[in-house]
């Protein structure tokens, strides 16, 4: 059951890009002692070596938080030697709790065979049990199992259906997957406003893709009003995480003065950056730039995006 990182092209999404989103979750849902919050705080500071001596006397007390946040070290390999089986030991800990992080977590060992005993049918069967405590990461990937038919039957509605509930208990990128199935028209007809509103939530909470694809809808006029400003600074939100496209289209609006004021020293730094990504047409951009361009301004552009680093 492969499980690849979702781009704008795939509706496909890697569930390791949000352990700690997830993490976070359910530490929110389960009153903590105070050795856990403190794991939760040291986790956060990225001092791995703290978090696992704070989580590991309250996971070996039974604390269901404490034993997803050690069993998450061990996966990710953080503070210790990476070790999936014991990373499934807190993870059955957990879910004999009836712990939803810790169903979700036991599902996504099964998926990832992660323990060498890949089972798609066991990976369901937990996030079933996780989803039935509306556990949203759950919900997202019962989605992928019924779009591609990973342990379940394949079927585009029931996999809309679970997508729109991880959608609405907040899950970005179910909100984003959400918004390329209407703007496809993938299992449902096309619909440009309701993409446009499932990537403005994904957006807001910092999904470049959602935030390019928006930027997109407003620049063509497809389900929003056309705005060039909006598109602009959607490209820009998304260019600053290091997104290639984005950062193409922004030097094109930087160049042309759509929906920002022309600079020709930002286009080319955009573009110089959309280059070193392999961004299609990027090189022909950039010369075209440049010949409206004194030597010292492409200095500087240069100079800049050297300098230049991604938010993240």
């Amino acid at each position: 059951m492969p499980m690849k990182k979702t781009v704008m092209k795939s509706l496909s999404a890697a569930p390791l890009i949000f352990l700690l989103p997830l993490l976070l979750t359910v530490a929110l849902a389960h009153p903590a002692a105070a050795d856990s919050t403190a794991g939760a705080a040291a986790y956060q500071r990225a001092d791995y070596t703290a978090a696992l001596e704070e989580w590991l006397a309250s996971a070996e007390a039974g604390e269901a938080d404490a034993q997803i946040g050690l069993g998450n070290l061990y996966v990710k390999g953080e503070g210790v030697e990476q070790d999936f089986d014991e990373a499934k030991k807190w993870f059955v800990k957990a879910a004999a709790q009836n712990d939803p992080g810790g169903q979700y977590y036991l599902g996504m060992v099964y998926a990832q065979d992660w323990t060498n005993e890949q089972d798609s049918d066991k990976a369901v069967a937990w996030w079933l049990k996780a989803a039935a405590q509306q556990h949203a990461g759950s919900e997202y990937q019962l989605g992928l199992a019924h779009e591609h038919g990973w342990g379940a039957e394949k079927d585009m509605a029931a996999a809309i259906d679970w997508y729109t509930r991880a959608a609405e208990h907040g899950y970005d990128s179910a909100q984003y997957i959400l918004g390329l199935i209407y703007a496809k028209g993938q299992g449902v007809e096309i619909d440009a406003a309701t993409a446009a509103g499932w990537y403005q939530k994904a957006a807001d909470q910092g999904f470049a893709e959602a935030a390019y694809n928006l930027g997109v809808l407003y620049f063509k006029g497809e389900g929003v009003e056309e705005d060039y400003a909006k598109a602009a600074r959607l490209y820009q939100n998304a260019a600053s995480t290091g997104m290639i496209d984005a950062q193409n289209n922004l030097s094109g609006m930087y160049a042309l003065g759509l929906g920002v004021e022309r600079n020709f020293v930002l286009a080319y730094m955009w573009s110089t950056l959309a280059i070193a990504g392999d961004a299609e047409n990027a090189d022909e951009n950039r010369e075209r730039i440049a010949q409206r361009m004194t030597e010292e301004e492409v200095a500087k552009a240069e100079r800049m995006a050297q300098e230049w680093q991604p938010v993240e």
